[in-house]
C-alpha cells in the first residue's frame, strides 16, 4: 500500500501582475491563489531526494477550456502572490525525473510525479487549492523463475520499452523496477523481446502490454517449462491488488507470412515479414517473396534473414494508394496464406513549377497560386494584402521570371536586394508572410497541412552569387566576414508542430518573428520535426551554381511511425537572410519542384 507524504509549498504562487503597484495598474476583477503541493509516493530506491524533490517541481496553469497556458514556474522561482482574473483554472504540479530539463523516458531509479486540480477563481478573493502529485510512470517489474535458468544459456535477457526507450533485464536485474515516462506518448503499451539460447539454439519471442497506465506496476514473471512439445511462457502483470493474468504460448514456428505494421506500409515501397521453420527450410537463399497488383503478374523479392526463423524483405516500385498481394515463395514454391495492404497516398507539392499567378490580391506583386484560388507559398514580397518588402520602398524579391525555367513557362526567381536600411534575402516558402515589425523586420508563417510520407524532394536550381557585403548578424557560434561567399538554401520539413507552442495557427503552425531569434526553429534538432532534408548551395568565386542543375534532397526520418500532419519547404537566395546577412545581388531560381515516393 502507498505510504503518502506532503511537501507543503505555502502559499506558491506565479504573478504576472507582481509588480502592478509600480506599474500603477489595476487589480480590479482578480483574486489571488495560494497553492498547497503534496508528493504521494510509495517506498522507493529511487535516486532522488527529498530535497532534491522538491526543488524539481514545476507548476502550470491553464485555463479549464484547454485554451492555453497562463502561468508557468519553477518551485525555486516562485513569488509570494498570484494574481488571475476572475475565472475557471486546471493546475498540473510536475515533479521528479519527468520535470527535468531532458528528463530520462526510461530509467532504473528515476520516478516521476504528476496532479492536476480544476480550481474557480473569484475576484476579490483568496482560493486555496491543494494538488496531489502521484506517480505518473508505467512502472515495470520483471523476474525471472528459476526454470530460465535452468534451461537458457547464461545471457538470456528480456528488453521492454516504451515508444523506443528501452530498458534491459538480465539475471542481475531480476526483480528491479524501470520507471517509464508516459505522457505524451499515444496509446503507450509496454514492447518486450525475450532472447537466450536453450539446447544450442537462439530462442527469441516479442510481445506487447497495450493500454499502459499511469502510476501501475506492471510486474513481469517469465517462466519456462514444456508441455505437449510447446514451450509456454507465463505472463503475469499485477498492480496492489488488481492482477491480470495472460499466458503466451510459445508454438513452433509455423512457416508463413507475419503481418506488418502499418508504418511499415509507404507509398513507394513496404517492409514484409515471414516465419519459416528452419528445420524444415535450411537454405536461406531459397527464401523469398512475391507481390502483385493484380494476382497474375507478380514481381520477385529476396529476403534477409533477420533472426532465428524470421525473413523481411523490402518491397520497391510500388505505386501509391494501391492494394498489393504478397506471398512467400520457398524455393520456387509458393507457401503458406498470401496477405494483402494497401500502400499510402503520396500527395504532391501544389504548384511545384510556379505556372499559377497572381496579383488580383496586391495589384503590386505576384503570388504564386491561380486567380481564384487559396495561397499555398508565400514570400516576404507580402500575403493577401498584408505589407511586405514590396510595400516597403517597392522591393520585390521574389517573382516568375519567363527567362529561365525548366518546366513550363516560367520559374520562381528569389533576389536578395539591399531595402534602403535593411538587408532582404529572396525568399518562397509554404506559409504566408504576417506582417513587418517596423523597419526592423517581419513575421512568417511557415508550415502548410499534410499528410504523407515522402522520402525525398526534387527541384531544378539555379544559383548566381557573390561575396557577403551585408552583415547585420550571424547564429551564435558563427563568424560570418566579407570574405565568404554567399550560400543558396532549400530545406524540407515534415512534423507535428503544435500552434500553441510555435505561436502559429491551425493552418500555419510556425511564426518566426525575425527580430527575436528564440522564435526560430532548427529543424534539425527540433522535438517535433519528424522528417527533414537540407540543400545549401555554398557559392564560390567560379560562380560554379550558376546553371540549372536538377537537385534530389534525400528527406532522413528521425521517427518512421509516425505521420506528419504539416509540411514546410522554405527556400532563400541567402541561406543567413533571417538575420540579414548576404550578398545583395544573390538570386536563385527554382522549377519543377516535385516530393519522391521511393
Amino acid at each position: 500500500m502507498n505510504r503518502f507524504f506532503k511537501l507543503i509549498l505555502p502559499a506558491l504562487a506565479l504573478s504576472f501582475l507582481a509588480s502592478c503597484t509600480q506599474k500603477g495598474l489595476e487589480v480590479e476583477g482578480y483574486g489571488t491563489l495560494s497553492l498547497g503541493v503534496g508528493i504521494d509516493s510509495a517506498p522507493t530506491k529511487a535516486a532522488i531526494g527529498q530535497d532534491e524533490l522538491l526543488s524539481s517541481v514545476k507548476v502550470n496553469i491553464y485555463y479549464a477550456d484547454f485554451s492555453g497556458l497562463v502561468r508557468s514556474y519553477a518551485y525555486a522561482d516562485k513569488p509570494q502572490t498570484v494574481y488571475l482574473p476572475g475565472g475557471s483554472y486546471r493546475v498540473d504540479v510536475i515533479a521528479g525525473e519527468a520535470a527535468k530539463a531532458s528528463p530520462s523516458a526510461a530509467s532504473w531509479e528515476q520516478k516521476s510525479y504528476k496532479g492536476s486540480e480544476h480550481f474557480d477563481i473569484v475576484p476579490s478573493q483568496n482560493t486555496s487549492v491543494q494538488v496531489v502529485a502521484a506517480v505518473s510512470n508505467a512502472v515495470s517489474r520483471v523476474s525471472f523463475d528459476g526454470s530460465v535458468a535452468e534451461n537458457f544459456a547464461a545471457g538470456y535477457t528480456l528488453s521492454i520499452g516504451v515508444d523506443g526507450n528501452v530498458l534491459v533485464y538480465d539475471a542481475s536485474r531480476s526483480g528491479s523496477d524501470g520507471y517509464f515516462i508516459i505522457d505524451g506518448v499515444e496509446d503507450p503499451a509496454f514492447s518486450w523481446t525475450f532472447t537466450g539460447t536453450v539446447g544450442g539454439k537462439e530462442f527469441t519471442k516479442t510481445g506487447t502490454i497495450p493500454g499502459l497506465e499511469k502510476g501501475k506496476v506492471y510486474v513481469l514473471t517469465l517462466k519456462y517449462t514444456i508441455k505437449d512439445g510447446l514451450a509456454e511462457l507465463e505472463l503475469l502483470v499485477d498492480y496492489d491488488t488488481d492482477e491480470i493474468d495472460d499466458t503466451i504460448v510459445f508454438e513452433p514456428v509455423s512457416t508463413g507470412l507475419s503481418a506488418s505494421a502499418p508504418y511499415e506500409i509507404w507509398a513507394g515501397h513496404a517492409t514484409v515479414h515471414a516465419d519459416v521453420d528452419e528445420g524444415e527450410y535450411s537454405d536461406p537463399s531459397k527464401i523469398g517473396f512475391a507481390y502483385s497488383t493484380d494476382g497474375v503478374n507478380w514481381t520477385s523479392a529476396s529476403s534477409v534473414r533477420t533472426g532465428a526463423g524470421t525473413y523481411d524483405a523490402v518491397l520497391t516500385g510500388l505505386a501509391p494508394q494501391t492494394k498489393y498481394t504478397y506471398k512467400l515463395v520457398i524455393d520456387g514454391e509458393d507457401t503458406g496464406e498470401p496477405m494483402e495492404f494497401t500502400t499510402e497516398a503520396a500527395p504532391a507539392v501544389p504548384n511545384g513549377s510556379f505556372e499559377e499567378t497572381s496579383t488580383s490580391a496586391s495589384g503590386k506583386y505576384v503570388e504564386f497560386y491561380a486567380e481564384g484560388g487559396s495561397p499555398w507559398w508565400g514570400s516576404g514580397n507580402g500575403s493577401k494584402g498584408i505589407n511586405g518588402s514590396a510595400d516597403f520602398g517597392g522591393f520585390i524579391i521574389c517573382k516568375p521570371d519567363t527567362s529561365e525555367k525548366i518546366d513550363g513557362n516560367q520559374s520562381a526567381c528569389l533576389t536578395s536586394t539591399w531595402a534602403l536600411v535593411k538587408f532582404a534575402a529572396g525568399n518562397l516558402f509554404s506559409g504566408y508572410f504576417a506582417g513587418l515589425e517596423g523597419t526592423k523586420g517581419g513575421k512568417v508563417a511557415f508550415g502548410r497541412k499534410f499528410t504523407g510520407r515522402p522520402t525525398a524532394l526534387r527541384v531544378w536550381l539555379k544559383y548566381s552569387t557573390g561575396k557577403i557585403n551585408r552583415i547585420d548578424s550571424s547564429p551564435a557560434g558563427e563568424t560570418i566576414t566579407t570574405d565568404n561567399y554567399d550560400i543558396g538554401r532549400v530545406q524540407i520539413a515534415l512534423g507535428n508542430w503544435d500552434p500553441r507552442r510555435y505561436g502559429g495557427n491551425d493552418e500555419c503552425p510556425i511564426l518566426v518573428n525575425t527580430t527575436d531569434t528564440k522564435t526560430f526553429v532548427d529543424y534539425s534538432t527540433d522535438a517535433s520535426t519528424i522528417a527533414y532534408g537540407d540543400l545549401q548551395l555554398q557559392g564560390n568565386a567560379s560562380n560554379s551554381h550558376n546553371t540549372w542543375k536538377e537537385y534530389i534532397i534525400p528527406i532522413d526520418y528521425r521517427d518512421e511511425t509516425v505521420m506528419p500532419s504539416y509540411i514546410v519547404i522554405s527556400c532563400a537566395s541567402s541561406k543567413y537572410g533571417d538575420y540579414f546577412t548576404g550578398c545583395d545581388s544573390s538570386k536563385l531560381w527554382i522549377d519543377g519542384m516535385e516530393l519522391l515516393y521511393e
